[in-house]
């Protein structure tokens, strides 16, 4: 299986102007989140990106991308009917290959010398089926994140056959439903932000939107079913993703970005200045 194609989306609610944010990258070089996104997806050896955004602010994205406009297209989500609309907003510009997709509110710091992405799609074209990166997290995260549940497959550490599927599952729905043998207790495999997926999701997000009666509908509802459609794998990664899109998450994400590039220490000598302050402020109040 070959991935040639990417779609990043951007139209959710309240994700619109986070990936036109700037930060620091981990060379150093000042760019925005899009920049750092399309950058992943170069990396994995892809360069025909699809950007899912709201009517109106295309001319925001192509400014901010000037550099690699040639390699972009873009698709309106004419209507804000979830996440996994805006995926299916892509179908014409996919047709029927596998694609990568990434959430345009997530960042990804890479703990080897290969991307996220890029080990994603390796994998997936290896095992020749569509594959969700997922993350063992704490429970109380789950209102933030899709989770899975499966079984670890034979002589494998970190791919998983998916068998079901929940957008931000209660706790207590998490444990009747997800529980992954050998994850630590209290922890559950919940999205990464990054998947590989066959053209049949479009078919199945077409089921669930014409039965949705204009509400939205979550690209969890579509990987429930793909599940019990087709092999589905989880490939569990042991990188740092980061929503930007919660409370510090857009500082979070630039403390972990600045600790993994070339000014490490700097940073670090920085924060510790910091605290260091704080505390002296405390003592002499």
């Amino acid at each position: 299986m070959v991935v040639t194609k990417a779609v990043i989306t951007a139209a959710g609610k309240g994700q619109r102007n986070l990936p036109l944010q700037n930060l620091i990258d981990s060379d150093g070089v000042e760019k925005s989140v899009l920049t750092i996104l399309i950058e992943e997806v170069l990396r994995a050896g892809i360069d025909e990106i699809c950007l899912v955004v709201r009517p109106g602010d295309e001319q925001a994205y192509a400014s901010e991308a000037a550099s690699h406009l040639s390699r972009l297209v873009f698709v309106h989500q004419q209507e804000p009917l979830g996440h996994g609309h805006a995926v299916y907003c892509a179908r014409d510009f996919v047709g029927e290959q596998p694609f990568l997709h990434l959430v345009g509110d997530h960042l990804y710091v890479s703990r080897s010398e290969a991307g996220c992405a890029e080990r994603l799609v390796r994998i997936a074209s290896a095992e020749a089926c569509a594959v969700s990166t997922v993350h063992a997290t704490r429970e109380h995260l789950l209102p933030y994140y899709g989770a899975i549940g499966g079984h670890r497959l034979r002589e494998r550490t970190d791919l998983y056959r998916v068998e079901t599927v929940l957008e931000k599952p209660t706790p207590t729905l998490a444990e009747q439903r997800l529980i992954v043998p050998g994850l630590r207790a209290g922890h559950y495999l919940c999205f990464f932000g990054m998947h590989v997926l066959t053209p049949t999701i479009f078919a199945l997000l077409e089921q669930r939107i014409a039965t949705a009666g204009g509400n939205g509908v979550t690209l969890a509802e579509g990987l429930a079913d793909l599940a019990q459609r087709e092999q589905y794998l989880a490939l569990n990664m042991h990188d740092l993703r980061y929503d930007i899109g919660v409370k510090y998450g857009l500082m979070t994400a630039q403390i972990a970005l600045a600790l993994n590039g070339s000014d490490r220490d700097i940073v670090l000598a920085r924060l510790l200045d910091l605290l260091a302050e704080r505390e002296l402020g405390r003592t002499a109040g």
